[in-house]
């Protein structure tokens, strides 16, 4: 009988391995692992505990796979499945816009992105031609990129904090022909002036005097929109498919100018599906989206879900704490986004009876720190965290399905090869990868910590990397020779844990820890530990070098905007919360900390800075180990310090 077990269990994943578009080759491999992991008690306990998530995940898998063959073999695109979209709920709202107040139905969505297209066809864009759009997240957005792929023409998402030579650099890079922005940018337009090689029209939307049109030498887009035929145009032609590409959306840029990562047709649908079916929403949920349109979270993940799948979705202008949880209610939001910090930010909004009021069920982003993870959801009563962890450019992206608390998704343990991603070994102080003797990467075990990759296949819309504008980025993110010979896979640049269970953690991107007193500092740990001592305020926590002295004492980038912090309170605090080597060496005291339109800290300004009281017009602190109490930095302690004339 256990026998016959073992066969039956490895013959039905093979089954399930073919199905889902794993070769051959590999399916063997994992069908004879099942066989020979069922004789061993691990496996089962393994199975026993994990059977109903991994079979929920391959639910996801087959079905988001499926209908990507589908729409493929159809020759479908995104403006081919809006339509749909529309055919079913042609009265529905489909699009809120928070700021005004003003609906969208999926019928006015369709026919506003229908004059989008009319207008587009009547600059002489032709299909593959770009056009940069610089606005604050707004429904008009959306069916600005939508009507421009109606005929093939490709949006540039740009992020509307950028200014002079990054906002220069984000629309060279994708060769944009034109720019749409909106009216409440105009001076950050003023502030640039586009090379005379890259001839750039120039549209702006919103409220705007023919002054600063003429200034700009810009046409009021509105009027034009609003004489254009609201019919639909046949598709292009050629017409673009699945595999085509959709528009650009711009990496952070936390280290450097951002980079336009290509996002296809099929990519767009991959996300915002799985992201439907992993987290189980509803036809009639009404989502929140607070994040801006030109990130994929906002514009994928939470847009998305209207688009195909035709929810209701709330705009926000821009993110606000305080009035949240009352946009939540006045709209019957059903689900949540979050990204970064912003779960933390709530927490530390006075206690107010909306946070408890609404009807949200499901909050769902990325970045959400264990540390406030429990006190999120028993605060404000949200009964699923839906948790994932992918770049916009990935291949390798993973879902937090059955809410284990910190982790950010899982692979299965008992059919590993079914979703071909993997931890693998590097130097984390260089990142380089580990081979082995015939120059693969060596997997890691669980517990270790490693670089997340993924098996790169061009065939396989699952699996393909499409890479960004700029080649030489692209080829920085591909590997050789990882999985097996001849192989390529993508580098996510981010490592992390997986536990017995598959469950894989969040541990720190490329450069976030350093070593200090012989041990590992992790910044993200210390970061969430500091910033819940001092009620959830902004915190950077990053490593300095000092001469003579190795590795790299930490320091700490306090924002204290009502200029209330007290140094001998927080080193009692972090006294009892901290082991000594991870407690800051250094503190600044900055009335706000810098973070990217994402809520992600940025720390490059500081690093570079250091502890020079020269460098900056914020207080900065040292840990005096003889005093045992913070001292504040001038200019002749730091040149005792910087003259090793001062122990550590």
């Amino acid at each position: 009988m256990h026998n016959a077990a073992s066969v039956s269990a490895s013959l039905g994943s093979l089954g399930l391995l073919r199905l889902v578009g794993v070769s051959w080759s590999w399916s063997l491999v994992a069908g004879l692992g099942v066989y020979l992991g069922t004789r061993s008690w691990k496996y089962f306990y393994i199975a026993a505990l994990t059977a109903k998530r991994d079979l929920t995940g391959l639910y996801v898998l087959i079905r988001v796979r499926l209908a990507l063959w589908r729409y493929m073999r159809n020759g479908s695109n995104i403006p081919s499945i809006f339509a749909q979209t529309v055919k079913r709920h042609p009265n529905k709202p489909a699009l809120i816009y928070e700021a005004t107040g003003e609906t969208w139905t999926f019928t006015q969505l369709d026919e506003l992105s229908n004059a989008v297209a009319h207008w587009a066809r009547d600059q002489g864009w032709v299909s593959g031609d770009v056009v940069a759009l610089f606005m604050e997240s707004r429904p008009l957005q959306v069916a600005l990129w939508l009507g421009l792929a109606k005929v093939g023409v490709e949006a540039a998402l740009i992020n509307f904090s950028l200014r002079c030579e990054p906002l220069l650099h984000c629309v060279g890079v994708s060769g944009s022909r034109a720019i749409v922005f909106g009216s409440e940018l105009a001076d950050a337009m003023s502030e640039v002036a586009f090379p005379s090689s890259q001839p750039m029209v120039r549209f702006c939307t919103g409220d705007v005097s023919e002054d600063v049109l003429s200034d700009l030498s810009a046409q009021h887009l509105d009027p034009l929109l609003a004489s254009a035929s609201k019919h639909p145009l046949p598709p292009c032609n050629p017409p673009k498919g699945m595999n085509d590409r959709l528009f650009y959306i711009y990496t952070s840029g936390t280290t450097g100018l951002p980079k336009a990562a290509i996002v296809v047709h099929s990519r767009y649908y991959r996300i915002a599906a799985f992201g439907y079916f992993a987290f189980r929403m509803r036809p009639d949920d009404i989502l929140y989206d607070c994040l801006p349109l030109y990130h994929s979270a906002g514009n994928i993940i939470g847009v998305g879900q209207c688009l195909i799948q035709g929810l209701t979705v709330v705009v926000k202008r821009k993110f606000s704490a305080s009035r949240f949880w009352e946009d939540c209610i006045k709209y019957n939001c059903t689900v949540v986004q979050y990204i970064g910090e912003i779960c933390r930010y709530l927490l530390s909004q006075p206690v107010r009876p909306s946070e408890r009021d609404h009807k949200v069920r499901l909050a769902i982003g990325n970045g959400l720190r264990p540390s406030v993870w429990e006190a999120f959801t028993e605060r404000f009563r949200i009964a699923q965290i839906g948790e994932f962890y992918g770049a916009t450019e990935c291949n390798c992206s993973i879902a937090n399905m059955d809410g284990k608390v910190g982790a950010c998704g899982f692979n299965s343990r008992i059919l590993p090869n079914v979703y071909p991603i993997r931890l693998v070994s590097v130097d984390e102080d260089t990142m380089e990868l580990v081979r082995d003797s015939r120059g693969l990467c060596v997997p890691c075990r669980p517990g270790e910590p490693g670089l997340l990759v993924g098996r790169i296949n061009q065939q396989d819309p699952l699996r393909r990397f499409d890479g960004y504008a700029n080649q030489d980025a692209t080829k920085k993110k591909i590997a050789h020779n990882v999985f097996k010979k001849n192989d390529t896979a993508y580098l996510s640049g981010d490592v992390l844990v997986m536990d017995d269970l598959g469950y894989m953690y969040f541990r720190d991107r490329s450069g976030d820890t350093y070593r200090w007193r012989g041990e590992n500092v992790s910044t993200t740990e210390v970061e969430g530990i500091l910033s819940g001592l001092l009620g959830q305020t902004d915190v950077a926590v990053y490593g300095v070098s000092v001469p003579d002295v190795e590795g790299k004492a930490g320091m700490a980038a306090i924002a204290d905007p009502s200029e209330s912090f007290d140094c001998n309170s927080f080193l009692q605090s972090i006294q009892r919360a901290l082991p000594s080597y991870a407690r800051p060496v250094f503190l600044r005291i900055s009335p706000h900390v810098d973070t990217t339109g994402t809520f992600k800290i940025q720390k490059t300004r500081l690093q570079r800075e250091g502890f020079d009281p020269r460098l900056t017009t914020d207080q900065i602190y040292f840990l005096n180990p003889r005093a045992a109490r913070y001292e504040p930095m001038d200019e002749d302690l730091y040149n005792t310090i910087m003259e090793s004339r001062m122990s550590l």
